[in-house]
């Protein structure tokens, strides 16, 4: 059976490349792809060779075991339907609406429990934010906002405004995002956010500082999260978070590097600086989450959060190519762009 795979071979290089898409064996599963959504943050990096080479691509997923090293095939948001069952396998999973963390491809055989099936009442385009959705509640797990807190989220795209949704349903006090693109700040008031600033406004620390009620140097924020990708951006998130607020780096910058100012409010302030990746757990839940109970929540979050609103370009999967390059060189049209494909043969 005829399948292509999408490789990245070089800074902004990339090139289908044919590949077999055998019969299922014992316990798998051949899957043809429906869509497949590009992670606007880590698959830039890998787009741009601003990966740390030979890192392990994701040594949380099967499908991602191998390095971050060209040539490489990526990709972690995919949504389609079963067509053919191995042997073992329970005859109800013929034709099922699944999800599966694996790159961007036609055609992929897989072992049956590494599915996630999607459920009722969720469509295709909106299933393939599981990922994204995932990572947000991972935020707010590891952020843990509370009743009345004064918050601030740095970078609206995918993950940030899906993070200012989910932060949106907590009584806080007030919600502060922070994006370049008047399109992304437009979703996020949409999405719950008191107040959506360009970071390179020349007041816009100042009006964050008010519309947090910052009467003094040490206050601010009680919470912050930098999910923008751009490491400079934490000298802004150190500026606007109050004395003992926690700041969540959910941010991968990859090799991009930045000098961060900690010798001014940061010592005096107990701030403190969290990592948040979607990966692993902290530690600190691991009595009573695991990664089950985190995707039974971003599932719930997505029966109601009509997450394909975010979708701005739906691309057929064999012009992939111009995908990379919208998001590389126009990222201020586009918040989620889509692979979307035809049957294989």
């Amino acid at each position: 059976m005829s399948n292509l795979a999408l490789y990245f071979t070089a800074p902004h290089q990339m090139e289908l490349r044919a590949e077999p898409c055998p019969p299922p064996g014992a316990g798998q599963v051949r899957v043809h792809t429906l869509v497949s959504a590009i992670s606007p943050g880590t698959e830039m990096l890998i787009y741009r060779g601003q990966m740390p080479q030979g890192l392990a691509a994701d040594e949380a997923l099967a499908s991602l075991s191998g390095a971050l090293a060209y040539p490489l095939k990526y990709g972690y948001a995919a949504v389609g339907r079963v067509t053919d069952l191995g042997a073992g396998v329970d005859a109800a999973w013929q034709g099922r609406l699944v999800f599966a963390f694996q790159p961007h491809q036609q055609c992929f055989v897989t072992p049956v429990d590494s599915l996630l099936p999607v459920p009722e009442g969720i469509p295709p385009e909106r299933a393939v934010f599981l990922p994204n959705t995932e990572t947000a509640v991972n935020f707010l797990l590891d952020g843990a906002p509370r009743i009345g807190e004064k918050v601030a989220v740095l970078g609206q795209g995918v993950v940030g405004l899906l993070t200012t949704a989910l932060l949106a349903r907590f009584p806080l006090t007030a919600l502060v995002t922070f994006d370049r693109y008047p399109r992304r700040r437009a979703q996020s008031v949409a999405w719950g956010a008191t107040l959506a600033l360009d970071p390179l406004a020349e007041d816009a620390l100042a009006q964050a500082r008010a519309h947090l009620d910052a009467q003094s140097l040490y206050d601010g924020a009680d919470l912050t999260y930098e999910v923008s990708g751009n490491p400079q951006a934490l000298n802004l998130a150190l500026e606007l978070t109050g004395f003992a607020g926690r700041v969540v780096i959910g941010s991968w910058y990859g090799t991009k590097r930045s000098p961060i100012d900690l010798g001014g409010r940061f010592h005096r302030s107990r701030i403190r600086l969290l990592s948040s990746q979607v990966s692993t757990l902290d530690p600190e839940h691991t009595a009573r989450w695991d990664k089950a109970r985190r995707l039974a929540v971003a599932w719930d979050a997505l029966r109601t959060l009509p997450a394909e609103h975010l979708i701005t370009h739906r691309i057929p999967f064999t012009q992939a190519a111009e995908a990379y390059r919208l998001l590389d060189e126009r990222p201020q049209e586009a918040i989620q762009v889509l692979l979307t494909y035809t049957p294989t043969t």
